[in-house]
């Protein structure tokens, strides 16, 4: 087996991690105005640094800020784009979970104006990363899909009078994004994770169902977000590693959509020119790995079989037992392993303690040490 010392690695995680309650009660207080915005980032520094350690301790070869610079993994950065504002969204979702089902309607985005990127977003947040690491570890930064500033409102959404014309809105998206990746790439950024859940969802028959009802085709939706997503990377560094994690929704040990990668594979793995891909594979909702069929050599499957749902602790037979199984649709050396998603999608939602973090980021780390070979 072969080690691999770029990213994505053979031991990897999403990105979210549980947030330590002083800096909830930081957040909380700030939003109040009962601390001072400088008092927040001294907080939120501290528990970034412990985290790192954290991670480190664990032996990642790579760490990331657990997401703590936000309230949400999508909201803090989406709402940083010029013209972008919160609205009431037209489609509602239903969350599953060990304890039932609930039906939500989640907050969605309006397009108000011309977009534009009036400073760095996640910049300055990556510069202060990239500080602390240690020498040897890679420091990774994770941002939402373009495609999310589209998905829930679709069309009408989308100011027709500064967007007549929707490709002149997926033009000046993408510019958006390719400013934020620019900047990152020279504050030293060489990893990189887009956060795409709309792919995901668009596998799952009631959900495209959802999609017609608001007046978007939900055939030619992947494509158009595939050549979004392209446009978005467009221009970054040779040496700069984009991943994109597949979500179904993520908070609280609740999921939203169900369904294989079939429908999407041939289009995720060979039209979109990112390096790797986070698949969730925690539960038979995600489907079979048959759909591995069609990565190409050269890009990395990242199996997300240890589930941030649940605390249960997954064995390292069973994991193997799940690799073996993927590596009949596509070599072994072209996969890896992580949890399913991040353990902390924002603020209140997670679904264990940190300690069952630390035991499920352990047994990431051991089993692939076991099956691919490393120190």
């Amino acid at each position: 087996m072969t080690v691999r010392n770029k990213p994505p690695f053979r031991a990897d995680h999403v990105g979210s991690l549980i947030r330590p309650e002083a800096l909830i009660q930081a957040r909380q207080a700030a939003e109040q105005g009962a601390i001072a915005p400088a008092e927040l980032t001294r907080i939120q520094h501290a528990a970034i640094r412990d985290v790192v350690r954290l991670q480190e301790e664990i032996g990642l070869q790579l760490v990331t800020d657990g997401e703590f610079n936000r309230h949400s993994w999508q909201r803090d950065f989406l709402l940083k784009i010029g013209n972008v504002k919160p609205m009431a969204s037209k489609l509602t979702v239903r969350f599953h979970s060990a304890a039932g089902t609930r039906d939500h309607t989640p907050p969605s985005l309006q397009v108000a104006g011309k977009l534009s990127r009036p400073s760095g977003i996640f910049v300055d947040d990556f510069k202060f990363l990239k500080s602390i690491v240690p020498v040897g570890v890679t420091p990774k930064i994770t941002i939402p899909s373009p495609s999310i500033v589209h998905f829930r409102g679709g069309r009408d959404a989308i100011d027709a009078r500064a967007y007549p014309r929707m490709e002149a809105f997926y033009d000046d998206l993408a510019q958006v994004y390719q400013a934020e990746i620019r900047d990152l790439a020279v504050a030293g950024c060489r990893y990189l994770q887009i956060d795409e859940v709309n792919l995901a969802y668009l596998c799952d028959p009631e959900l495209r169902r959802q999609v017609a009802n608001i007046g978007e085709d939900p055939q030619t939706l992947p494509r158009i977000y595939a050549k979004l997503l392209n446009a978005a990377i467009a221009g970054r560094p040779a040496d700069m590693t984009i991943c994109m994690h597949l979500c179904r929704g993520n908070f609280a040990g609740a999921w939203i959509a169900e369904g294989g990668y079939e429908p999407i594979a041939e289009l995720l793995f060979n039209e979109i020119g990112v390096d790797g891909y986070f698949l969730e594979y925690d539960s038979p909702r995600a489907g079979s790995f048959a759909p591995l069929r069609f990565l190409p050599k050269g890009k990395i499957a990242v199996l997300g079989l240890v589930t941030t749902k649940s605390p249960k602790l997954e064995t390292k037979d069973e994991l193997k037992r799940r690799i073996e199984e993927a590596s009949r649709s596509v070599p072994i050396g072209q996969l890896a392993l992580s949890p399913q998603c991040g353990f902390s999608s924002g603020i209140g939602g997670q679904a264990m303690t940190v300690a069952d973090e630390i035991a499920k980021l352990t047994l990431v780390v051991e089993t692939a040490r076991e099956v691919w070979g490393g120190a």
